[in-house]
């Protein structure tokens, strides 16, 4: 996948921040570590980590798939519509 530039990419690492920052707050309420919802998702705890801080790479924002997303919801005990940010970037233009 190409790299993302201009107000697409920033649309997506602001909302790969918000992903973060909702993943970071879901797992306090829970009372869960890093390494227990790493664990409980099938993650390296490295991997998570990245996860909470909005990125996949250093430079480049996190991009989870569909079953990584599900898994850390079960392991949070949350729906994924928890997990995901209510404002959704347009990524329709490329």
């Amino acid at each position: 996948m190409a790299k993302r530039t201009g107000a697409e990419g920033d649309a997506w690492t602001g909302y790969a921040n918000d992903l973060a920052a909702n993943l970071r707050r879901l797992r306090h309420e829970a009372g869960l570590s890093q390494e227990d919802v790493a664990y409980r998702s099938g993650l390296t705890r490295y991997t998570y980590q990245k996860y909470e801080k909005g990125e996949s790479k250093p430079g480049a924002p996190a991009n989870p798939t569909i079953r990584t997303l599900l898994a850390m919801s079960q392991a949070l005990g949350v729906s994924l519509m928890d997990i995901l940010p209510a404002k959704i970037p347009d990524l329709r233009l490329r």
